[in-house]
């Protein structure tokens, strides 16, 4: 019996050890869709295909008005949800939206006027397994040559750099496909890392848009990133390939795993 329960006793202490190793990192799921309006699509069938992958938060651009990210809420148990009252270029519902699992506050939209069109980004705080994180979801305009005058310099300095939460995710549309390749973009001198460094992906030979016509494709120009301050690193994650592309943009997901400090 003593020889039993000092194994029991060790398999125990085993098992406390590896908890709290285990819970060094929480882990954020997260997805961004440029839905083009919904054109191709109805929200149900886009709830249904985030649905394997367990999101804990999604942006979304060129999103319809009213109750259309809600809807996909319902198909994905995701209660919270925010709505930009700025629609890109001043189309048809092409706005900002936030989706999550959890609770959203103090959620913001920020004016982008430097780009060659009207933009903007939505801001939201949440709360994930006890840890606030700042996400933004945004939808700007090519670089131009004169970066002073593009939205992503107007965003990082304007708003990006003024965020005092020490966990920010920024997701979306940039119309960019040289962010995470050689270089650096303005927000990764601003302090973020793309997704694909971690994941190790080669975005040289693959393509967000055009989904709908790859022959025209423009490159991977929707990403993830993250604040390299946070410590965190991107476990898992990619383009979402679809057999049936509901969009002329492809979706994309990533795992990111911030450390406990």
């Amino acid at each position: 019996m003593k020889i039993l329960y000092k194994l029991i006793l060790i398999f125990t202490l085993q098992g406390t050890l590896f908890n709290i190793n285990a819970t060094t990192n929480i882990t954020v799921r997260v997805a961004s869709y440029n839905v083009e309006y919904s054109k191709n699509a109805t929200p149900e069938q886009i709830g249904k295909m985030f649905k394997p992958f367990n999101l804990d938060i999604i942006g979304f651009n060129e999103a319809p008005n009213g109750d259309w990210t809600e809807k996909i809420g319902k198909e994905l148990g995701m209660k919270y949800s925010y709505v930009g009252k700025i629609s890109s270029a001043n189309h048809k519902d092409k706005y900002k939206t936030i989706l999550s699992r959890t609770l959203l506050k103090d959620t913001e939209e920020y004016p982008l006027r430097k780009g060659c069109w009207k933009a903007s980004a939505v801001r939201a705080i949440t709360k994930i397994k006890g840890v606030e994180i700042a996400f933004y979801s945004l939808h700007i305009c090519a670089p131009h040559k004169n970066k002073t005058t593009d939205h992503a310099y107007e965003f990082v300095t304007n708003f990006l750099s003024k965020e005092k939460n020490p966990i920010v995710i920024v997701v979306g549309d940039f119309n960019n496909k040289n962010i995470g390749r050689s270089g650096k973009s303005t927000i990764e001198e601003a302090g973020f890392m793309p997704i694909w460094r971690d994941l190790k992906i080669d975005i040289s030979q693959q393509f967000t848009w055009n989904a709908l016509n790859p022959k025209k494709n423009k490159g991977v120009i929707d990403h993830i990133l993250y604040n390299i301050s946070s410590g965190a690193k991107t476990t898992n994650g990619g383009i979402i390939e679809l057999k049936k592309p509901l969009s002329d943009h492809k979706p994309i997901w990533a795992e990111i795993a911030f450390p406990l400090k």
